[in-house]
């Protein structure tokens, strides 16, 4: 079953907020996060393949991916994993390539809810421009059928 997704972007304030549930175990939905092979499974929109290049998630390690898309666009995303507690935590900093020198920091938190797993991002950008030069991206549409992706994954 797909659960909704819920984007929150506060007007004036440099945060986006994602909250969404997954049928599966919270072991399931973190390893989908920090295995990078499974991560290039589910990560974004299926009309634009993703690269990943290091994805070293433990404190300290580095991550990086890109999405191809057509009429030869890339879209990248690089940043550092700061914490990494398993099944329950996962703090990194990021910066997407259309907005660069604008490096944020999410915290996102997995927690077991009624035999399902609650998904928990807060985003903070150094500005609301920032903020709202990844939101016009595309961010809603990579995360929502990124996440139908992920649905998929965990099914099989």
């Amino acid at each position: 079953m797909t659960h909704p997704t819920t984007i929150t972007a506060p007007p004036g304030l440099p945060f986006v907020d994602i909250v969404r549930e997954f049928d599966a175990p919270v072991a399931a939905v973190f390893r989908a996060h920090t295995d990078p092979a499974l991560f290039a499974q589910w990560m974004g929109p299926r009309d634009y393949p993703i690269t990943v290049g290091e994805f070293d998630a433990k404190p300290g390690g580095r991550w990086g991916y890109t999405f191809g898309g057509g009429e030869g666009e890339a879209y990248g995303f690089h940043g550092v994993f700061h914490t990494v507690e398993a099944d329950a935590l996962i703090i990194q900093t990021f910066e997407f390539s259309l907005a660069p020198g604008a490096a944020g920091i999410g915290a996102t938190t997995f927690e077991e809810v009624a035999g399902r797993t609650r998904l928990t991002s807060h985003e903070i950008y150094p500005t609301v421009e920032a903020r709202d030069a990844v939101m016009a991206s595309g961010m809603e549409y990579g995360v929502n059928e990124g996440y139908e992706r992920l649905d998929e994954l965990l099914a099989r």
